[in-house]
């Protein structure tokens, strides 16, 4: 189980584009499997090696899923706006993430460039069964962890929030570390801290025919250390919860 982005995107030219270099092992490439549970289940069960998700994609993703899989929305309009904590910038030392310059700030950065981008073109892709690009603009924000993103997408029929909401709920009925926040009620990260879930919430803006979704990780668990138990279990048969269910930090 790679924690690494080294085996998340599937095409050598697409790895090479966005990072810079040649990839190392590209014989390696059609033999992993994506460990984004929801949608890879079977294939984790019996893989032997799994790309664990970057954490941004893992948000976006779930988030974007339900509306991807039903149709009848404008594949050019999506755009996600996410906001870190410093964690989710790494551990390399840098000016940006020494205490005195992250706090009390927020900003932008990797604006159109961030390498995330291509493994949430290439997950949702596979959901819509058809090529996809999207605007994604990261954001750093003055807390140590958790993930917020909002996702904004233009549909072409009248829809209304109950079925929307409906449309998650059905599509996420059972799944362990998924949970969709009552009608009109939306996620925190502090309600995600610590823990493996990913809380989403959704509205419908029916003045300019767009779907909001919103959805809340924490980094460091669901979009990294947590995923790839939840694949190690799924892996060895065990159930897929263990080690998993710890209560969030409080407060």
């Amino acid at each position: 189980i790679d924690l690494s982005a080294d085996f998340r995107l599937k095409l050598e030219t697409t790895y090479s584009e966005w990072y810079g270099e040649k990839h190392q092992a590209p014989h390696l490439l059609k033999k992993t499997v994506y460990g984004l549970p929801e949608f890879h289940r079977k294939e984790i069960q019996k893989a032997s090696l799994i790309a664990n998700p970057g954490c941004y994609p893992t948000s976006a993703v779930l988030a974007l899923a339900p509306l991807l899989r039903e149709g009848g929305i404008d594949l050019d309009s999506i755009v996600v706006d996410s906001k870190s904590g410093v964690s989710g910038a790494g551990r390399s030392v840098s000016e940006d993430k020494q205490f005195i310059e992250a706090h009390e700030g927020v900003k932008a950065y990797k604006v159109a460039s961030h390498r995330h981008t291509p493994e949430i073109e290439q997950e949702l892709s596979f959901l819509a069964e058809t090529p996809l690009k999207i605007s994604f603009t990261p954001h750093l924000i003055p807390m140590s962890r958790g993930i917020l993103t909002t996702a904004y997408v233009h549909f072409s029929n009248s829809i209304s929030l109950e079925k929307v909401h409906k449309l998650y709920q059905k599509f996420y009925p059972s799944e362990p570390f998924v949970r969709v926040c009552p009608a009109g009620q939306f996620p925190n990260t502090s309600h995600v801290r610590g823990t493996n879930f990913c809380d989403i919430g959704v509205a419908v803006d029916p003045r300019v025919n767009r779907i909001i979704v919103v959805s809340a990780i924490d980094n460091l668990v669901k979009g990294a250390s947590g995923q790839a138990i939840q694949n190690m279990n799924i892996r060895f048969g065990w159930d897929e919860t263990t080690g998993l269910l710890t209560p969030g930090f409080v407060p």
